[in-house]
């Protein structure tokens, strides 16, 4: 068969609309037929004046911004270049090959002049959110906890140290309370609110301020509102961290954003406040990793009447010496029986909420397991209990149900699939913008974006699978009757 070569012919005139040339099972159409945009005009209309030039329509600028996120095109630049030549997206936008495309700046202006300062960003992933709970798309009853970082728009070579106030935890003045309470009964003195002292002087002032809490990080010259992030063997960068909760199909219900720096166990506790405003009465387990397997965290779980469910966490021992698994607690005595059937008893309750139990050197001293007792000089063992460890005992237990077995593995499928998918999809890698504010509102749009598409596919699968079973089942009822038919026919012949 002769080689035949392409003669490009690029004069046609096509005699067709946008609506005929668009795939009938292009992205774009799933996702229009799933929500109606129109709620973006009711959501910003007090932005804009009654007077005046008219605009760019906001439901295109925010469908310029899905499109941005859905298609992982990340820069408003050339998503608007690919909007000019790309016919499923014009369509998607509403507008015709002779409309004209926004510029890429319409957006950022827009932005800085009137989405800035609203929560207009919030309520487009509340609406979204909503939508999949009339499909019956989202099942609460397990929800699925975790954080990553973005890297921030900063140079990690360029930073300053500078000193910064110790936010008190949100839990330590009831733990505190409970210190003092179990002190006084053992007949110890309360402790009164310490605090790390410090004196400095103020150059400007000439002031010497006394009983600072302090500690020293790494701020950067780029965007001082990230925070330095340094996690296991992951790079040390700055970054910006993303807390959210999904439901068991992978829908994000509640997201929360901070500075990198600061850990999942201290960033929960606001995550967790967001996600009870809304659902508190709809969830019944909460899933989350061995990074938040503290006795606060179990503690603000069970008291909310949710059951939490987390792996087992390994002790840091040392090697070749006994567990602490292995000292035996007794609650009526209130001590510890080491593995020589010898008792630890308490001693005393520090700031950080552990009781202490220590054991009579005098018979340590010749104890044969001692080398894998203790190697302290003092021939002591010490053996620590957080106040609100029965908590923490109370999760461990639930290791050994089937309301773990059928719920924890799911985290993979859910909540850290999440992650991967905005990702490598949808730009939550690296981050473009500096600054909380807006970091927070961008990550809002892209977990937005993702319930977005999760739902627009969902809901044009099911209506897939509607469309097969109507078929099969006239074919069902055709062939039904076709044979009715055929045996009537049969007996009047007979």
């Amino acid at each position: 068969m002769a080689m035949t070569r392409q003669r490009y012919k690029n004069d046609c005139i096509i005699l067709s609309t946008l609506e005929q040339l668009v795939p009938k099972e292009h992205l774009v159409r799933k996702l229009d037929s799933c929500i109606d945009f129109t709620f973006i005009e009711d959501l910003v209309k007090n932005l804009y004046s009654e007077i005046g030039k008219p605009s760019v329509a906001p439901m295109v600028l925010f469908k310029l911004i899905f499109i941005n996120i859905i298609f992982g095109i990340n820069s408003m630049r050339k998503t608007c270049e690919e909007c000019k030549v790309n016919i499923a997206y014009r369509w998607f936008l509403g507008l015709s090959m002779y409309d004209e495309i926004p510029n890429y700046s319409t957006w950022s202006k827009n932005y800085i002049r009137r989405y800035k300062d609203s929560n207009v960003f919030n309520k487009i992933f509340e609406k979204i959110l909503n939508q999949a709970i009339e499909y019956k798309f989202i099942d609460m009853e397990s929800v699925f906890g975790d954080s990553t970082h973005q890297k921030a728009n900063a140079n990690k070579n360029k930073h300053k140290d500078v000193e910064v106030k110790i936010v008190k935890k949100v839990y330590e003045d009831k733990m505190l309370k409970e210190i003092n309470e179990d002190r006084i009964s053992h007949g110890k003195k309360p402790i009164k609110e310490l605090e790390r002292t410090e004196i400095m002087f103020n150059e400007e002032t000439g002031e010497i301020i006394e009983n600072v809490e302090i500690k020293h990080i790494k701020e950067s010259l780029t965007d001082p509102e990230s925070g330095c992030f340094h996690k296991g063997e992951k790079e040390k960068c700055f970054a910006y961290s993303h807390h959210i909760f999904t439901d068991k199909n992978g829908f994000v219900i509640s997201k929360t954003t901070i500075p990198g720096n600061i850990h999942d166990s201290v960033s929960f506790f606001e995550a967790y406040a967001v996600l009870n405003r809304k659902f508190k009465e709809k969830i019944k387990n909460v899933c989350l990793d061995a990074a938040y397997a503290t006795p606060a965290i179990c503690r603000e779980i069970i008291l909310n009447n949710h059951t939490p469910l987390m792996p087992y966490k390994r002790p840091m021992t040392g090697k070749g010496l006994f567990k602490k698994s292995e000292y035996v607690y007794d609650e009526y005595y209130d001590c510890y029986i080491c593995p020589n059937n010898e008792t630890l008893e308490y001693s005393t309750t520090d700031k950080k909420g552990y009781k202490l139990y220590k054991s009579n050197p005098e018979k340590c001293k010749g104890c044969p397991l001692k080398e894998q007792c203790t190697k302290s000089k003092n021939n002591q063992k010490v053996v620590t209990r957080h106040i609100w460890e029965e908590y923490k005992e109370q999760m461990n237990e639930n290791r050994y149900t089937k309301n773990w077995k059928d719920n924890y593995p799911l985290r993979k499928e859910t909540v850290e699939r999440t992650f991967g998918d905005c990702k490598e999809q949808m730009g939550l890698r690296y981050t473009r913008y500096r600054g909380l504010q807006k970091n927070d509102q961008y990550s809002t749009l892209i977990f937005a974006c993702h319930n977005l598409k999760k739902m627009a596919l969902w809901r044009s699968k099911k209506a897939k699978n509607n469309e097969n079973k109507v078929n099969k089942t006239g074919f069902l009822v055709f062939f039904s009757n076709f044979q009715n038919f055929f045996n009537q026919k049969a007996i009047c012949s007979f």
